[in-house]
């Protein structure tokens, strides 16, 4: 496939560049500053700034499939605002571009810890991560509200990680959720990074869940 990549040197990212390549796709890793990049077989770069949709567009016209693992950096002094910004401007773009398929990379925040009960919203998840990071949280949270109210293409699928996610080895395995946090017995299930990346290039190769959101969790 020629998928399109947004946000390839990211933590998520890198490992996602790391398995398309692994497995023979051609991508397109769409940068601001592409000089990040080594290059490598089947990679090309491309410049582009992901709040410019109309320059973006053309980053990605021609291509199967867009990810994007975009992260404006947790320390961004207006975190919240501008994830939303570059999550509407890569939809409009991809949109704009023909693409018709787009896999978003989220957060566990939006996931349900009881009816209603979003691990966002709860005092656990505030005590557990860095001030800096909840309105990176609550912004990705709210991008999968507005994808679960369009109707128009891309195709989207939105996978959020689990509670714990971290470096460490590909086994290729994993088992999948819905909307639940997974969870191994009391505790939040993890996973690492490189089986994040498996899961989401299985689904760009074999789309199992278009238009909703999957999580997933190391295998038991």
């Amino acid at each position: 496939m020629h998928i399109a990549l947004i946000g390839a040197t990211g933590f998520v990212g890198s490992a996602v560049l790391d398995e398309l390549l692994r497995r023979g796709h051609h991508v397109t890793a769409v940068q601001r500053q592409p000089q990040r990049l080594a290059a490598r077989d089947r990679l090309r770069t491309v410049a582009a700034d992901v709040l410019d949709a109309a320059a973006l567009a053309h980053a990605v016209e021609g291509h199967e499939l867009v990810v994007s693992a975009y992260n404006p950096g947790w320390d961004h002094p207006e975190l919240y605002a501008r994830y939303l910004d570059g999550a509407r401007a890569i939809v409009a773009a991809t949109r704009r571009a023909g693409v018709p398929r787009l896999i978003v990379v989220g957060g566990a925040g939006s996931l349900y810890v009881a009816p209603g009960v979003q691990l966002v919203d709860t005092p656990q998840f505030a005590a557990a991560v860095p001030p800096n990071i909840v309105p990176g949280a609550k912004a990705a949270r709210d991008h999968l509200a507005e994808l679960q109210r369009e109707v128009d293409p891309p195709v989207w699928t939105f996978l959020s990680p689990p509670a714990m996610l971290a470096p460490g080895e590909r086994t290729g395995r994993y088992r999948l959720g819905a909307d639940e946090l997974l969870m191994v017995g009391e505790h939040p299930a993890g996973i690492s990074v490189a089986d994040l990346a498996v899961a989401l290039v299985d689904e760009a190769e074999q789309p199992r869940h278009p238009r909703r959101r999957y999580t997933v969790a190391a295998a038991s």
